[in-house]
Parts: C-alpha cells; structure tokens; sequence
C-alpha cells in the first residue's frame, strides 16, 4: 500500500510490485484525507460534497449520485423478505439529506454526540446504491475533526467498532427501530447507540495514545541506534539539529517509505543531501533500502510498518490485546524478525 500511495504521487502510479487491491486501499487512505481536510474547510458540507466523496471513494462504481433505487442490507440479491435493514424508499433519499447535511453544518450536540448520531442517520439513509459504510465512517472524522476535537489524528474507531461488530449491529438496530421520535423506546434506542460509539471512542483513543508512545520510544531508540553508528564510524556523535539527517530522522514516523525524490520534496535539500542521509540511515540500520524501479531505490523504516501491523493486530482482538484474545477478523501476520 505505502508503494501504491508513493508511486501516485512521484510517478504516476506506472511503480510495478504491487497490487490492485494495494492500490485500491491507498485510494481509501487518500480519500479519507480528503473527508478531513477539504471537506473540513468549506464553509458547509452539501449534499454534492457527499457525492463528490463517494465518486473518489469509489471510483469503479457505475452509479454514482444519490441511489433512485431501493436497496437492503443483507437477505436475497432479488427481494428484501429476509434482509437485516431496509432503508428509505429512494424518493425520500434527498429530503433526508438535506435534513442530513443540516445537521451536520450545525453544533447543537457536543462533537461526539454529533457525530455519532450522524453517522446513524447517514448509514440509515443508506443514500447510495454502494459504498454507504465507507462514505459513513469517513463522516464521523468529518464531524470530529470541523468540531476541533480532532485536528491532526484520525481515531480507529471504525476498526474498534468492527472487531465488536455484534455490539454495532445492535446499536444501529436500536437506533433504527426505537419506535415513534420522542417516545421513551426512541430514547432508549438512541442511549443504546450512543452508549456503543462512545465506549468505542474511548477505546480508539486509549489505543491511539498507546500507538503513540510506542512511537516516540522507537524515535528515542533511532536516535540512540544513529548516535552509535555515528560514534563508531568516528563522526561527530550527534549531527546538527538543522542536518537533513536530523530533519529526516523526525520525518519517518510520517512517510515510514520514501525516495531520495521524496526527501528532496520533504526537507527542500538537493538530491545529494537527500541521497546521504539516505544512505545514513540505512547504515545505521533504520532505514532498508528496496528496489522499487530499475532507476528508483526506496527506503523503508520497517519498525513502522511492523508496529502498525501489531497495533491492528491489536485492535482486532475483542480484548484489545492479541495475549489474551486472538484476532477476531482477518488481520495481516505477526511480523517476523
């Protein structure tokens, strides 16, 4: 995927050696920087902003627009009698919008509240004909992040509420079918929803700092790990705090793949100065480099790559912690060293 995204943006996407589905999943990550940060800046989400988001998000799908069809969740391919959730009839689609993005341009809840009720309702109307979970989650960082709660991170809480899928479900189920807006039942239906996104919030957030802090150790341990590579080659034990090694030492945790094209663009230094601290940090054993083309070497910080492996490993344990629990869905293998 990290090959995918950095081939999209250096050559075009023509980088060979990886997948489809590779370069699909980079397309998602790049959406999902979209939903926070243009649709953050207009002054208010409109309906054509959604679907502007579900055309890049799904750039295969034939229909695109709001749906003009009916459509279920689950049951037959032909007929709803045994589906778990009918949404809207499509004449309603649009009204049901326009109530949406009304909703989601104002601040009447606190941000969580918010963004949690939108996601319901969004994932209620089910507006397209496809890609109505990705489009839903990509707007509850939306909500998040134009409220100010979230202005440089993206929460996994989508990834927490798929490891307690049942718990989702039912959730969402009590939203749908509390009973008539006001009653006791709706209330209730709505407690139980918003009980599910708030405790997976919570968990998202203990395991976002967790995530953190092993992150900052790994960059403490890079430099202690450059400090003695540099004393044994008889160089000056810590370089200037301005040097691109420096500079791209700090930078890895963000783009744990680049090329010296890639440096040159990061830290505006001359491809010589990038090529050296390059070559730097893979002697120090930080950096591994990786032919990427016949003319392009790049240069990956495995322990990123492994420590993202094991926090999604993480947290797709039901017990957020693969010790006790196993993962609990397809999740990519353990590293090995």
């Amino acid at each position: 995927m990290a090959l995918a995204e950095l081939a999209a943006h250096e050559s075009g996407g023509v980088f060979k050696g990886f997948t489809a589905t590779a370069a699909l999943v980079a397309n998602n990550v790049s959406t999902l920087r979209r939903a926070v940060t243009e649709l953050v800046a207009v002054d208010a989400v409109s309906i054509e902003d959604i679907v502007a988001l579900h055309a890049v998000l799904l750039p295969e799908e034939k229909q695109h627009g709001l749906r003009e069809v009916q459509n279920w969740v689950g049951g037959g391919h032909w007929q709803p009698l045994d589906a778990e959730f009918v949404p809207p009839p499509p004449e309603y689609v649009r009204p049901l919008m326009d109530d949406f993005v009304s909703y989601v341009n104002r601040a009447e809840h606190a941000p969580l509240i918010q963004a949690a009720m939108a996601h319901a309702q969004f994932e209620t109307i089910h507006p397209f004909t496809d890609g109505n979970g990705r489009v839903g989650r990509a707007m509850v960082h939306t909500v998040l992040t134009r409220r100010g709660l979230t202005p440089r991170a993206i929460l996994p809480i989508s990834l927490v509420l798929l490891t307690r899928s049942d718990a989702y479900i039912g959730g969402l189920t009590a939203y749908r079918y509390a009973g008539d807006a006001g009653s006791q039942e709706a209330r209730q239906g709505v407690d139980a929803w918003l009980r599910v996104f708030l405790t997976a919030t919570v968990t998202a957030a203990e395991q976002a700092e967790r995530f953190a802090d092993e992150l900052e150790e790994m960059r403490e341990e890079w430099h202690e790990r450059h400090r003695r590579f540099r004393e044994s080659q008889g160089l000056r034990p810590v370089p200037r705090a301005d040097s691109a090694v420096v500079r791209l030492l700090d930078l890895l945790p963000a783009a744990p793949l680049v090329t010296a094209r890639t440096v040159q663009g990061l830290l505006s230094v001359t491809h010589p100065a990038a090529r050296q601290a390059l070559e730097e940090l893979s002697a120090a054993g930080i950096l591994h480099s990786k032919q990427v083309e016949r003319n392009t070497r790049g240069y990956l910080a495995r322990e990123v790559f492994d420590l993202l492996t094991l926090t999604e490993r993480r947290l797709a344990s039901t017990r957020w912690d693969t010790r006790e629990s196993p993962p609990a869905r397809v999740v990519p293998a353990r590293p090995q060293r």
